[in-house]
Parts: C-alpha cells; sequence; structure tokens
C-alpha cells in the first residue's frame, strides 16, 4: 500500500470480512488475532483483483519496510530532515544497513539509492506539473545540494531537463508502486 487510499480500500475490504485489525499502515496490517487459514484466503480473493497482494516471507516485509520507509521520507515530510539515508533506515528497521543493502538489490534487482532517487525524481515531477514551487524552492524541499544537482539527475533519470519536462505537461508519472 503506497497511499492513504489503498489504506482506505484495504480497510473497507478488512472490515467487510470481519478480521481483527489492530492497524494499518503504508505496506504492513498488524491482526489483533492471527487470521485463519480460511480468513486469509478470503482476504486474498478480495484484495488480489484490487491489486494489491499478502506479503508472508520475512525476506519481502523487510523490503516492503525498506519502500515505505522511503516513499514516507520522499513524499511525505518535510525537508527537515538531514540524515542520510543509510542511517535511517537502519535505525527504522533494526537492521545494520549492508544487510539491507544486499537484501534490496538481490530481491529487486537494483540498489536502495537508485530506488531512493526515482522515489525523488517522481516527487520533483510531481512538484513541477503542480507549476506552485520554483526549482529552487523543489531542490531545497527535497534536499538537494543545489538546483545543479537535481537537474543533472533529473536528466540523468528522465532523459529531460526540469524547465523541458515542465513545458510538456502530458508525460505521464509513474504510480508510486511502479517506481
Amino acid at each position: 500500500m503506497v497511499c492513504n487510499r489503498c489504506i482506505m480500500v484495504v480497510q473497507h475490504e478488512l472490515d467487510n470480512l470481519g478480521l481483527d485489525v489492530k492497524s494499518i499502515r503504508l505496506g504492513e496490517v498488524t491482526f489483533g488475532k492471527k487470521p485463519t487459514p480460511e480468513e486469509k484466503k478470503k482476504l486474498e480473493q478480495a484484495i488480489i483483483p484490487l491489486g494489491f497482494e499478502i506479503i508472508d516471507d520475512k525476506k519481502s516485509r523487510v523490503i516492503e519496510k525498506i519502500k515505505n520507509v522511503i516513499i514516507d521520507l520522499v513524499h511525505h515530510q518535510d525537508s527537515g530532515n538531514k540524515n542520510n539515508l543509510s542511517d535511517i533506515l537502519s535505525s527504522k528497521l533494526n537492521h545494520d544497513y549492508n544487510y539491507l543493502s544486499n537484501l534490496f538489490s538481490e530481491v529487486e534487482g537494483t540498489t536502495i539509492e537508485k530506488y531512493f532517487i526515482a522515489q525523488k525524481i517522481e516527487k520533483v515531477k510531481e512538484l513541477l506539473v503542480y507549476d506552485e514551487l520554483s526549482l529552487s524552492e523543489i531542490a531545497f524541499r527535497l534536499n538537494y545540494s543545489s538546483v545543479a544537482y537535481l537537474s543533472n539527475q533529473f536528466k540523468k533519470v528522465t532523459g529531460l531537463t526540469p524547465s523541458h519536462f515542465r513545458q510538456i505537461k502530458e508525460v505521464k508519472r509513474k504510480p508510486l508502486d511502479e517506481v
């Protein structure tokens, strides 16, 4: 789950099934009591057509948590956080960063850093499309050291300069779960 609407949809399905839910966060549901195999099967049948899946193995859960921390960091927090991504992930997930990095690369076929950059570029695209902030304000908001660095990274990922992207509004943004 990558957005509040996703959480609402999953909450609705869980309520319809009458499951005991303690909390729902991005990518994670905590149950009051463990669902029975039958309840789990019904849940799966309800959410798969909606584009969700149940992740039950430890590695996949860790990967999902890494993605959710990054998405939260990029898309839902103010620019005040100046900590290293490795420190943030290590502290939030209670694992050594090398373990997290190796696991992520092994399972996803890309690095955590590249995933983080892809999320930041999607956020830059969103802010450019809204056309409310200058490139300097966007760079500051997303903790880029300079506008030039943001522009270079943006061009490297998209093939376009930020100003050219801003001009061609018909360029489609990717949904966050496809980045």
